[in-house]
């Protein structure tokens, strides 16, 4: 591939990176407020927005805890940035039971569970993007749970890396008419 290219799609995701536990809100957010936030950390990778509908569904299915007061806390979006990516390349029943088999054995918090989930998306992001030469081992263990998550984010990187491919040739195509 061309160098232009891949410089281009290099730079495309080298500033991503989706907030820790930590910097999740610490206060309460309504619903279209939770919408929002989490559109706009998911804004970078090109999906399709998450809905208010569709988190009403996601709790109403019980992938989403139930919020309380009306009010969406941590925990919650801890579960929908993850979701609003796994959907785009699993089933909804797929991610669920995923979810389900990673909370089943309680050796994670949802803080550390979700944390590990922002650290091997950015990981193989940035190595699909070009941004490093190698995947890094996050972790310690190589659970079958583990590695079930890790195929499904590589999986979510290919599909961002086909977007972004796609969105740079169609804003280039008048430069490149001698292919």
């Amino acid at each position: 591939m061309d160098k232009k290219i891949l410089d281009a799609l290099s730079c495309s995701m080298g500033g991503f990176r989706l907030p820790r536990y930590k910097d999740l809100p610490k206060q309460g957010l309504y619903l279209e407020q939770t919408t929002q936030y989490v559109n706009a950390c998911l804004e970078p990778l090109g999906f399709d927005d998450l809905t208010s509908s569709m988190i009403r569904n996601y709790v109403k299915q019980g992938i989403v805890d139930h919020p309380v007061r009306k009010l969406y806390y941590a925990d919650q979006i801890a579960h929908l940035i993850p979701l609003a990516l796994l959907k785009q390349v699993a089933p909804l029943d797929t991610v669920s039971n995923l979810f389900t088999l990673l909370h089943s054995n309680g050796r994670y918090s949802n803080a550390v569970a979700y944390d590990y989930f922002c650290e091997e998306l950015e990981n193989i992001l940035y190595f699909r993007f070009g941004l490093k030469d190698t995947i890094d081992k996050i972790g310690v263990s190589s659970a079958l749970e583990k590695e079930m998550l890790h195929s499904i984010i590589t999986a979510v990187s290919h599909i961002v890396y086909l977007n972004w491919c796609f969105r740079y040739i169609s804003n280039n195509e008048e430069d490149d008419s001698d292919y």
